[in-house]
């Protein structure tokens, strides 16, 4: 054999190595181990599901969409939760209010909520009955005066006296504002979706298409699972946004205003990615409308990478397999 034979004999094996190794690197099963260092399928419940009953969880559903909880009786959680068809969001970048008045921040879905460190963007409240009564309350959300106001109005509504002594029996008090909170998380807690990436976390290796299985090698490989891990893929810590270039909206200042740490400036509880390819626009302040074009920020901010538009393309197709095979596409 000659010696120029052998060179070509020679690169062609070496190409041959290195497209084998490729096709291991994105082989499903591969890619689910190391999936599976970072992440987990959704577990079966909740934490504090074991402990709600069918008169609770009711209870909590019709307090859930119940506009008579608002100063004008036109707001409920559903107002921007929603949940007919849609994914726990309004998907709008910020939601209007009882008076119409617009908020600050991005309405977050309440699917899966409960698995997460804390709720709202900044973590003001630590789980969710402390955040279920927040909007009530909040003067540009749902307007009502205090939680005695809550209470006295509801005393007043047919049915409800009735629905807290079955949801909370052997409390001297059951209309209580406490235990509407605890009312309506226990609905909440019942509203956990299933998508095909738990298929494939289980073994299912045909749950995801090529797309699918590059976007999830790369969000790997930029390192997002840093973050975005759990059973959530996100929702488990606060990080600072802005690592490497600021992020647009410097107005709000994140957890800061509710720690007073100045480390805690322009820090945010990470999202977490189930359902995100349905709950867009993007960002604590809705200010990106892509899927796509929130993980080319990301990677710019986080990670100061700039990724090409088909490399955002496949991590964007990745999380849409996050998405809840009950419902529908992209808004």
């Amino acid at each position: 054999m000659g010696v120029r034979t052998l060179g070509a004999a020679v690169a062609v094996l070496l190409a041959a190595a290195v497209a084998s190794q490729s096709l291991a690197a994105e082989d499903p099963g591969r890619l689910r181990r190391k999936a599976l260092r970072y992440v987990e399928p959704l577990p079966a419940a909740m934490p504090g599901a074991e402990s709600d009953t069918p008169a609770r969880i009711e209870l909590g559903r019709r307090l859930f969409h119940e506009p008579r909880l608002s100063i004008n009786d036109t707001q409920s959680c559903s107002s921007c939760h929603r949940l007919d068809g849609a994914a726990g969001v309004d998907n709008l970048p910020t939601s209007p209010g009882a008076r119409g008045e617009f908020g600050t921040r991005n309405t977050p879905t309440v699917l899966n909520a409960g698995w997460q460190i804390a709720q709202f963007w900044d973590g003001r409240a630590a789980d969710l009955a402390d955040q279920a009564g927040q909007p009530i309350l909040n003067p540009v959300e749902m307007g009502m005066p205090g939680a005695a106001a809550v209470v006295a109005k509801l005393r007043t509504l047919e049915g409800y006296p009735e629905a807290f002594a079955a949801a909370f029996p052997g409390d001297p008090d059951p209309l209580s504002f406490a235990n509407l909170g605890e009312a309506i998380a226990a609905f909440e807690r019942t509203l956990v979706t299933r998508d095909r990436f738990d298929d494939f976390l289980a073994g299912d290796d045909r749950a995801l298409g090529e797309p699918e299985l590059r976007g999830l090698k790369l969000f790997m490989g930029l390192n997002c699972v840093s973050c975005h891990d759990g059973p959530l893929v996100g929702g488990g810590l606060f990080a600072n946004l802005g690592q490497y270039a600021p992020y647009p909206n410097q107005e709000d200042t994140g957890r800061l205003a509710v720690t007073g740490k100045e480390e805690d400036r322009l820090a945010f509880k990470v999202a977490p990615l189930r359902n995100v390819a349905l709950t867009g626009p993007y960002f604590h302040d809705g200010a990106v409308a892509s899927l796509a074009g929130a993980v080319k920020m990301m990677a710019r901010l986080q990670h100061n990478r700039e990724l090409a538009d088909a490399e955002a393309a496949d991590i964007a197709a990745f999380l849409g397999s996050l998405s809840d095979k009950g419902r529908a596409g992209p808004p």
